[in-house]
């Protein structure tokens, strides 16, 4: 489950939290009880997503210096066993899906295909970091439809694609850590499909990301408080991307875990932004 890495948790569960403030009514804070369902589903189906990915890659994992000492490529953990421990996550996020309403029940059970389908994505296409992106910020339409129980496509779609950019940066600087082992053992990724241009890449991306974001903020009504909160998570991918060393694999992997701070930045600015409007709604009262 890489309990002792937690950001990919978190990459999982900022869409959503995103999502679940930005649904909250005018003058409405976002539903504590749901922040902390999404928040506890997001870690266990992260736990359950490495669990397939370890086992769609236990042979490779076993060429690769970074990977080598994972369970199932070490022999620490047999593949039965990791069978049984998916089932087992897979029925305790089962139990919290069934929490919500029947739209948001579809909706997020229907992301269990892109999970399966991620593993092979680095073997059939150079843009396997797309795809994770399709399946890591799904929470951008789940978190709505949990709320509402329907989406406001013009809302959500943008905030999903905003999400598919944002991870084509953070996941290709993570690619770089491995792409001298992925050379050798064939394995595809945006970090060999970009090379040397990486940094013009994750320019374009991140420059997407917050226009999409934009978007999706002027269609959900949000005021100055959301935008200052997406300048700050903007700057600090900004950052990332022109200070991360991509020879350097301890900085690449330094400046992926730093993500953390981008999905808190934009969702302090969507917090406020309710507060903002709460505030401004007790006053008119």
């Amino acid at each position: 489950m890489r309990l002792e890495k937690p950001i990919g948790t978190w990459l999982l569960a900022w869409p959503c939290f995103w999502s679940i403030a930005l649904a909250a009514p005018p003058g409405t804070p976002p539903d504590l009880r749901m922040l902390a369902l999404f928040g506890a589903g997001s870690l266990l189906l992260r736990g359950a997503g490495c669990t397939v990915n370890d086992l769609w890659d236990r042979k490779l994992d076993k060429q690769v210096e970074r990977t080598r000492t994972r369970p199932l490529a070490a022999g620490t953990v047999t593949p039965a066993q990791a069978v049984a421990f998916l089932g087992v996550q897979l029925s305790t996020g089962l139990a919290i899906l069934l929490q919500l309403n029947p739209y948001a029940q579809a909706l997020g059970a229907s992301s269990l295909a892109l999970v399966a389908a991620y593993p092979a994505m680095k073997r059939i296409t150079s843009w396997p970091q797309a795809f994770l992106g399709l399946t890591f910020n799904w929470g951008a339409l789940f978190g709505w439809a949990a709320v509402h129980g329907s989406c406001d496509w013009g809302v959500v779609l943008p905030m999903y694609a905003s999400g598919v950019c944002w991870t084509l940066v953070y996941d290709t600087i993570y690619a770089h850590q491995d792409k001298a082992d992925d050379v050798r053992v064939g394995i595809r990724s945006t970090a060999l499909t970009f090379g040397d241009r990486t940094k013009h890449y994750c320019a374009a991306f991140a420059a997407a990301n917050a226009a999409l974001l934009c978007a999706a903020g002027a269609a959900a009504g949000a005021g100055p408080a959301y935008y200052a909160g997406l300048a700050g998570a903007a700057s600090h991918l900004a950052w990332q991307i022109s200070t991360v060393d991509l020879d350097d694999p301890q900085d690449c992997a330094a400046k992926f875990a730093s993500n953390t701070w981008y999905g808190a930045l934009l969702f302090a600015g969507i917090l406020a932004d309710r507060v903002a409007l709460l505030s401004g709604a007790a006053y008119v009262h």
